[in-house]
């Protein structure tokens, strides 16, 4: 998702809500919506809550391997592609990261210009109001290393 939104730079609870939906991309209306790849299960919605720890992680991972920038800003931490991600995804060939990498470019087309606020009502609006208000706890400082 960071590669896709480059410049663009997301904070970790905007990386928790692009990563659900890049797998559940069924969860918008219209007719050019790509199919969901992960099933649309009863109360996936709380998916959230497990889905922000695993990201977090996957961000530090990423980090290590130089694929993710990490920025301190007046409003906390982002994240940002680096430079060698594209490269790296380049090699990712399976039908599923083909299929993520394809949702992904749909999303940003989708949320092209959008600012984080018009993201969020958009996400409450498609999965709820109390998943999209959860909080980010702080992230370690390992993550600024």
């Amino acid at each position: 998702m960071l590669e896709a939104f480059y410049p663009r730079c997301c904070d970790l609870l905007e990386m928790t809500w692009l990563d659900h939906l890049v797998v559940h991309t069924g969860d918008f209306d219209g007719q050019d919506v790509p199919e969901s790849l992960h099933p649309d299960l009863p109360n996936r919605a709380g998916e959230l809550l497990v889905r922000r720890q695993l990201v977090e992680k996957s961000l530090r991972l990423m980090q290590q391997m130089h694929l993710v920038e990490v920025f301190e800003t007046e409003d906390g931490i982002s994240f940002a592609a680096s430079e060698d991600a594209p490269s790296y995804l380049d090699l990712l060939q399976a039908p599923y990261s083909l299929a993520l990498k394809q949702r992904a470019k749909w999303i940003v087309d989708r949320f092209a210009g959008m600012q984080t606020v018009e993201i969020r009502a958009m996400i409450e609006g498609r999965i709820g109001r109390w998943t999209a208000e959860f909080r980010a706890e702080e992230l370690p400082t390992e993550l600024l290393k």
